[in-house]
């Protein structure tokens, strides 16, 4: 027997097995797991059983594959045989189904996530907006303010003047 040279290291395997795509196999899966849970396959299934009983119930002797005395040994088979498969194909149909929506449960919280930031800075750009126009002079402060001024003006005004008078009485004296 040849001893390997290298044995820190485990052999290559030569032979692979079958290669299967796991996404045809697995919407395969799902095409079947669909079909599965729907009436038309029960009124399907409740069609094949009703004749397989009935043909072997009534059927002349020569033509039972399946007799009733024996209990419906081949149709209990092929029940089974269809649970046996049917149980797995489900279960990657929900296994992928679970994949995805976990997937759309992540995009979800990330969209959600951005739309309450964004909501929040455009709750406080509001906030800042509301501020810099409460600054603001409105027309109605502006024309009071303007009438203030302009009585203060006119105040001055008049103030000036009585002591240009007064001071050219007091050079004329």
């Amino acid at each position: 027997m040849k001893r390997r040279e290298d044995l820190s290291a485990p052999r290559s395997r030569r032979w692979q097995g079958v290669q299967v795509d796991t996404d045809t196999f697995g919407s395969f899966a799902e095409s079947i797991a669909n079909f599965i849970g729907t009436a038309r396959f029960l009124v399907y299934q409740t069609g094949f059983i009703t004749v397989w009983i009935l043909h072997n119930v009534f059927a002349p002797d020569r033509l039972v594959f399946d007799p009733w005395s024996r209990g419906f040994t081949l149709l209990t088979l092929v029940l089974s045989i269809q649970a046996a498969y049917a149980a797995p194909l489900i279960l990657l149909a929900q296994s992928r189904q679970e994949r995805r929506d976990r997937v759309m449960a992540e995009t979800d919280r990330d969209v959600a996530e951005r739309t309450q930031n964004d909501t929040e800075f455009l709750a406080r750009e509001i906030a800042s907006v509301r501020l810099s126009l409460s600054d603001m002079v409105t027309g109605e402060s502006f024309d009071e303010r303007l009438e203030r001024l302009t009585d203060v003006v006119e105040q001055l005004s008049d103030d000036v003047r009585s002591l240009r008078t007064s001071l050219d009485t007091a050079d004329e004296d």
